[in-house]
């Protein structure tokens, strides 16, 4: 076997898969880490919703995209971090003339979520929101969390992140019993970034309630970060809200 021919083959199945214009167009609207349906990518990329699902199925045979099944929808989100830092480079190869997606360009994804809705709510029995995505990611800066066997888009406790749930006052075990998925990326549909979904998201919820760092209003899903909160959140999660 030539490995390095191989290797050759695979780079080049990339490029071409990245050169098409509307592909690129669907990766370069990723860069800013937020989930997209294929419709969305469709108006982005200007071709039909047929036309881009094939586009994707290439992006995705690529290692270029992954796709994470929510309900009815399917939301699309690049690969890997490694995968924007191609793009980005590439951008730099081209000579800086594409515009960062932060800038107001048209690809930018701008949610149209009540402002109380998107800072925080409730997602089944789960955190969600602005609060949810940062949980979320703070989890995975401190080690707590990692990629679990077999599951694509689920989670596992790391031992760092086991001790410090329980010092919460979580039962993991009797989490891990419950006829359900145990933690996995919860795709956020106002963020489109993913926040933590299954019996330990259900879990701290509850933590935050019990302690009083969040409240729920009245007949809404949206919850306040309370006085007590903010502090809480910092000490525990290093999170500022």
């Amino acid at each position: 076997m030539n490995v390095e021919h191989d290797t050759d083959a695979a780079a080049s199945s990339i490029a071409a898969a990245i050169g098409e214009p509307a592909r690129a167009r669907m990766l370069y609207c990723l860069v800013d880490g937020r989930a997209r349906t294929s419709t969305e990518l469709a108006m982005v990329a200007e071709v039909s919703p047929s036309t881009a699902s094939v586009h994707l199925q290439r992006l995705k045979a690529n290692g270029l995209v992954r796709v994470l099944a929510q309900g009815k929808h399917r939301y699309y989100s690049l690969d890997s971090a490694n995968v924007a830092a191609a793009l980005e480079a590439l951008s730099v190869l081209a000579g800086g003339s594409r515009k960062p997606l932060t800038t107001g360009s048209r690809e930018a994804f701008v949610p149209s979520t009540p402002t109380g809705l998107r800072a925080a709510r409730t997602c089944y029995d789960h955190i969600a929101g602005v609060l949810g995505v940062s949980l979320h990611d703070r989890l995975l800066g401190l080690g707590w969390l990692s990629a679990a066997s077999g599951d694509g888009n689920g989670y596992e406790l790391t031992s760092a992140g086991a001790a410090a749930f329980h010092a919460l006052g979580v039962d993991v075990k009797a989490i891990r019993g419950l006829r359900r998925r145990f933690a996995f990326a919860c795709v956020d549909w106002s963020e489109r970034r993913p926040h933590i979904g299954g019996g330990l998201g259900a879990a701290l919820l509850k933590v935050a309630l019990k302690r009083g760092w969040v409240i729920q209003e009245m007949d809404s899903r949206a919850l306040e970060v309370t006085k007590i909160g903010r502090p809480e959140l910092l000490a525990q999660f290093g999170l500022q809200i």
